[in-house]
């Protein structure tokens, strides 16, 4: 080899090695990549200290929920037998004097009670004739009924009678009769009461 051609080598370091100040060639080299990336970092950036290693959450166990005051067996059946003893006195909350489930509606059914079909010895409710009962806020009653058949000969002075007694029942301001005919009546509209009654059970 010439003069001509004779150059100054440096031999490469060991990954191993800790190199500081290395030539732009070498910072790049694989095994020198983190110290390099390090020293291209601004000198602040360098200096900050170093955060400890992320530490995953620990795991909740179902023993952190006990209450350490834990109540006594006896404590605790007294309150489920408040709690339970609340909810079946808490009434729906749509019952009330009116509406669905409310006072003056069972009033009216029960004064329908009283009402029997001429032909058939059981009242007109257990019989299946009256498809509903509905009562406003300003307590006014519409009855949805029907009859046997159209031809029945109670056609005309039933739906009145019905009419007349829930108008009579305290508290109602008004009553209201819709006959209608669709869905028509048949025995499994009844009752198990009016089953009973007829022999039918």
């Amino acid at each position: 080899m010439s003069e001509d051609n004779e150059k100054d080598f440096i031999a490469a370091p060991s990954p191993a090695d800790t190199v500081t100040d290395l030539p732009p060639h070498l910072a790049r080299s694989e095994g020198n990549a983190g110290q390099a990336a390090e020293q291209a970092l601004p000198q602040h950036v360098r200096d900050m200290p170093e955060k400890p290693p992320h530490e995953k959450p620990r795991r909740a166990r179902v023993e952190d929920a006990v209450d350490p005051d834990e109540e006594t067996a006896g404590e605790k059946l007294s309150r489920k037998r408040d709690y339970l003893d609340g909810f079946l006195k808490k009434k729906p909350e749509s019952a009330g004097e009116a509406g669905a489930g409310g006072e003056l509606q069972q009033a009216v059914v029960d004064a329908l009670k009283e009402i029997f079909d001429p032909e058939i010895p059981v009242n007109i409710y257990d019989l299946g004739l009256i498809y509903g009962v509905e009562v406003s806020e300003d307590k006014d009653v519409v009855v949805t009924m029907t009859l046997t058949t159209p031809h029945c000969p109670v056609a005309e002075s039933m739906p009145a009678e019905v009419e007349i007694r829930a108008g009579s029942v305290p508290g109602v301001r008004d009553a209201e009769v819709n006959l209608v005919w669709d869905p028509p009546w048949g025995p499994d509209k009844m009752t198990d009461e009016a089953r009973l009654e007829l022999g039918m059970l």
